[in-house]
């Protein structure tokens, strides 16, 4: 059973950056694709950003683009969400997992973001 654990939110003044870590317990995320959600209260989990098995290519949603970068490490079995320039509606609890959602979710990590 693949384990995802994330790491990194907390409550930060807006303006303000986050790193999110997300640490997958399978060899297999080395050749995967992966992905960062998030979900607000009452609203769908959603994806916010995602990266190639390599890392050669990225994507992100309209919302995060210019602020976010998304990284992995292979040798580490690790993706990371580098966040600047936080914004109130970026508040959520942030997810990894594979790009399509494959995986047993984890636990999440809350971002709270105070205006």
């Amino acid at each position: 059973q693949v384990q995802l654990v994330e790491s990194g939110g907390r409550l930060v003044q807006a303006g303000g950056s986050l790193r999110l870590s997300c640490a997958a317990s399978t060899r297999t995320f080395r050749t995967t694709a992966m992905g960062w959600f998030r979900q607000a209260p009452g609203r769908n989990r959603t994806i916010v950003a995602a990266i190639t098995w390599s890392g050669g290519s990225t994507y992100y949603t309209d919302s995060v683009k210019g602020r976010f970068t998304i990284s992995r490490d292979n040798a580490k079995n690790t993706v990371t969400l580098q966040m600047n320039s936080l914004k109130p509606e970026d508040t959520a609890v942030y997810y990894c997992n594979t790009d399509r959602a494959g995986w047993p979710w984890g636990q999440g990590t809350q971002v709270t973001v105070s205006s």
